[in-house]
């Protein structure tokens, strides 16, 4: 495999001419700003296909798709829409980039149905016993998903991670973080500048991956994996996510407190659309990170008055497990668990490795032994829910 970004692709960039299958032309002048590496997209005329009108305002940025619930198809630039009335949203302003190699490598990764796997690692979580080798290791020990690691794109936000990627995984990108004076290899604190420079360039590879035409799942590598998480997605939603808390109805927008650690996006036009407003809110919100900004967003994306009508679909923290709140994850039934509300790389590598000891335990069980065993505390992390109980179902 090439050595370079993405296991093959040009490492310098696309050539101006466009590649067969690739959504736009594309003019890569450099960014002026110090903080950015993105690429201007040359905007082609507007152009009419069977079923997909696009309209393409210069001046204004504002784009507009008729087929815009349809799945997005790269080669119709069905993908590139947005709509009018959100001046906050100030596409002129937010520059897009095209990442080298990403197009090439997508169509090895994805599943029949054009759906990838996503996580992203620094050097401290890809190094050897890190998170990354929990991470690979839960698949293989769950419960029939160890086939779902050949559908999984590992990003790596610095060289050190992505070398160490290769020697363990057959699907790695080099995603280039622009972080002046930060340490993007360091297990970056919640919160940090780093650890926000981090997560935004992450949002902006998965609106390029669905602008490519495929739906991706995007996993923290702090989550380990237990059973097939989706045969529990709903096929009417655009955007499923999991929660620190959970209130019980899975189509709320209130009551359930999402976690971006976690989520389903299916590939549509507005779900780009979605990517493109959820990225340029960060300048509504300074200093917030992704997750509290989708949190405070979610309302207008799912709002008629917006233009997008998005479903969500809030992931049962019965199934889709986490530290936050341990005595409502059932064993039984678990697909994920997440080591949330837990701040600390060594504290999430003890409790995580607790957790996947407790898991191969419970699977060597009976079905009567397993009647009443429930996860323990972490011993490192703790949970915020304190209740003394460890037996399912409290």
């Amino acid at each position: 495999m090439n050595e370079g970004r993405g296991g093959g692709g040009d490492r310098h960039g696309l050539p101006a001419r466009r590649r067969q299958g690739q959504p736009l032309g594309l003019v890569p002048p450099r960014s002026s700003s110090p903080h950015r590496a993105a690429l201007l997209p040359h905007l082609r005329p507007a152009r009419r296909e069977a079923g997909n009108h696009l309209k393409l305002k210069l001046g204004e940025s504002e784009w507009t798709s008729s087929s815009a619930d349809e799945p997005c198809q790269p080669h119709l630039n069905s993908c590139f829409s947005s709509r009018k009335g959100h001046s906050h949203v100030r596409m002129h302003a937010q520059e897009e980039r095209v990442f080298p190699g990403l197009a090439e490598l997508l169509p090895k990764v994805a599943t029949d149905d054009r759906t990838v796997i996503i996580t992203s690692v620094n050097e401290a979580w890809a190094a050897p016993g890190s998170l990354l080798d929990l991470f690979r290791g839960s698949f293989r020990d769950g419960e029939g998903i160890a086939h779902l690691l050949n559908h999984t794109l590992i990003v790596a936000v610095d060289a050190a991670a992505y070398h160490h990627c290769r020697r363990v995984h057959p699907h790695c990108y080099l995603l280039e973080v622009e972080a002046t004076a930060m340490n993007l290899s360091s297990a970056s604190d919640f919160m940090s500048g780093a650890y926000l420079e981090l997560v935004w360039a992450k949002l902006e590879l998965q609106q390029r991956v669905l602008q490519l035409g495929h739906s991706f799942l995007f996993t923290d590598v702090d989550v380990v994996w237990l059973r097939d998480p989706f045969r529990h997605i709903g096929v009417h939603a655009d955007m499923a996510v999991s929660c620190d808390i959970y209130s019980g109805d899975a189509d709320a927008l209130d009551g359930n407190w999402p976690n971006t650690g976690f989520y389903y996006v299916k590939a549509t036009a507005r779900t780009v659309e979605m990517m493109r407003r959820w990225r340029a809110a960060r300048w509504r919100f300074p200093r917030a990170h992704e997750q509290t900004i989708f949190n405070q967003i979610k309302h207008e994306l799912a709002s008629a008055d917006g233009g997008l009508r998005l479903r969500f679909q809030f992931l049962d923290t019965a199934r889709f497990g986490g530290f936050c709140r341990l005595f409502h994850n059932d064993m039984a039934r678990a697909c994920t668990m997440h080591a949330n509300c837990c701040f600390g790389l060594e504290k999430k590598l003890s409790d995580l490795r607790d957790v996947l000891g407790q898991w191969k335990n419970y699977t060597a069980m009976t079905p009567p032994e397993r009647r009443n065993v429930g996860w323990r505390v972490p011993a490192k992390c703790g949970t915020p829910d304190k209740r003394a109980r460890t037996g399912p179902g409290s």
